[in-house]
């Protein structure tokens, strides 16, 4: 039996909502897991290698038992008491790998979809999230590959992932601008600071709470102030060189919202209305080709469908 599950990109944290706002975008990651007839091959893991992915993207991505999607697939096996053996999971990528788009949370969720279909679904929404978030760390990336659309959602103590669901306001466009090269999770959080001073976690909340708002009510004013963050983008911009110019350049633009970075980084998200997107990207790429950094730049729409089982 073979399952293949189709997984969106996704950008987290959206300025002020580290660790607790993502939104799913059209790139996708095809997971497909079958079951292998003759004992005792154990586990394969093979990464189908497009224009996406070069030789230094495939080193980062492990083939064995420390693979992110072996080790979610493993304890969803576990929770039903039994050990995954003799399987053979392909990932056909189109999400760039170590640029903040979430491709670790896309091969986590589509593992976990495909294990939960092969094994007759004996796990609901709520220990599928739970599983994918242990693995991950967080749910900004997992829930809204999961579910679509534009997310908040909360990692509780028990495990448990509480999420809501946002409606993007569909005049405000999000333009997604990819460098050429990488930056890993891990180093791009190891230089967050272990605590913060008390008025930046107070700014970064009333951020929070203003993003829904403007959300909810389109209020494009309000979401220049949302999109603001004191907790993280302060301590990541040194490892983007050229973001503190594109966003200073971007400021003169009166249809901008703002500059983001997407997750991790080193891509960028950046909210505008309509009418000047020419004029954006090429703020942002001559920039960065000053830096000689190459950029694609995609205006996408929001992915309202999570993660799909499809027929091969």
């Amino acid at each position: 039996m073979k399952i293949s599950v189709k997984v969106p990109a996704t950008t987290a944290n959206l300025g002020a909502g580290f660790d607790s706002l993502g939104m799913a975008l059209p790139i996708y990651n095809t997971i497909t897991i079958e079951e292998t007839v003759l004992p005792g091959t154990g586990i394969e893991i093979n990464v189908i290698k497009n224009d996406v992915l070069d030789d230094l993207s495939l080193e980062h991505i492990p083939m064995d038992e420390n693979s992110l999607i072996y080790k979610a697939v493993e304890l969803l096996y576990n929770s039903i008491g039994q050990n995954p053996s003799e399987l053979k999971i392909t990932v056909q990528s189109q999400i760039p790998v170590a640029r903040g788009l979430g491709s670790s949370a896309s091969v986590i969720v589509g593992g976990l979809m495909a294990a939960n279909e092969l094994l007759g679904r004996p796990a609901d929404e709520v220990a599928l999230l739970s599983i994918a978030a242990e693995v991950e760390g967080h749910p900004d990336n997992i829930t809204p590959a999961f579910v679509g659309g534009l997310v908040m959602s909360s990692l509780e103590d028990d495990g448990r992932v509480i999420y809501r669901k946002l409606e993007w306001p569909q005049e405000w466009d999000i333009t997604v601008c990819v460098p050429d090269y990488e930056l890993s999770t891990d180093i791009s959080r190891s230089v967050l600071p272990q605590e913060v001073e008390l008025a930046d976690a107070v700014f970064n909340a009333k951020r929070m709470g203003m993003f829904v708002q403007a959300v909810n009510t389109k209020d494009a004013e309000l979401m220049k102030y949302a999109l603001q963050d004191r907790l993280h983008q302060p301590y990541r911009m040194k490892l983007v060189p050229g973001l503190d110019k594109i966003i200073e350049n971007l400021k003169h633009e009166e249809n901008v919202l703002g500059c983001v970075l997407s997750g991790a980084g080193p891509a960028i998200v950046i909210i505008s209305q309509k009418n000047n997107l020419d004029k954006i990207k090429s703020i942002v790429k001559d920039t960065w080709e000053s830096l000689n950094v190459k950029v694609n730049i995609m205006t996408l729409p929001v992915e309202k469908q999570g993660a799909q089982i499809i027929n091969e």
